[in-house]
């Protein structure tokens, strides 16, 4: 009986440790995120929008980008959304662009996002989180302002928290 006991408590204890091992070498050996910064040149991407259109980073070189990484369950991602859709509608016309890349969730739920909140400038899914993964985004929300050259103009991490800070960072990279 202690036998059976002494080799049950060895063998998990083993596998606890070979765990905690594995673990620990998972997470040194992983590649890190880039840390992107004001300046640098934005990763260019392929994603799709929620009608099937392709959207390439690179095809709005002339253009201002501002590109929103965002999740429907993302609270402050959901209050700054009216703010983006104000600045969409008054500058797209003025050589703005604003993407928003939702972090792979389902198309449905998303699309249950926009009717609710009546936006209408792009909304791409990074289903793989490789444009997340690229631009090194951690947490939510994100946005990059992007000039006209395709290089990285601001960085703001967390909320767009009203009309004057959306219109200023729209001024940051107006062509």
């Amino acid at each position: 009986m202690k036998k059976n006991r002494l080799f049950m408590r060895t063998s998990i204890l083993t596998v606890l440790a070979a765990s905690v091992i594995l673990t620990v070498y998972a997470n040194l050996t992983k590649g890190e995120r880039p840390q992107l910064k004001v300046g640098d040149v934005a990763p260019d991407f392929i994603l799709t929008d929620l009608n099937g259109n392709k959207h390439r980073l690179s095809d709005y070189e002339g253009q201002g980008v501002l590109v929103n990484f965002w999740a429907t369950y993302c609270k402050y991602c959901e209050k700054e959304m009216s703010l983006l859709e104000k600045q969409y509608q008054d500058q797209k016309d003025q050589g703005v662009q604003i993407l928003a890349v939702n972090i792979g969730e389902t198309d449905l739920v998303i699309n249950r996002f926009l009717e609710k909140h009546e936006l209408t400038f792009p909304v791409l899914n990074d289903r793989k989180q490789e444009v997340v993964d690229a631009f090194g985004v951690n947490p939510l929300p994100v946005t990059f302002l992007i000039n006209k050259h395709g290089f990285i103009a601001g960085i703001h991490t967390g909320e767009i928290t009203d009309e004057k800070m959306a219109a200023e960072m729209i001024e940051k990279i107006k062509p």
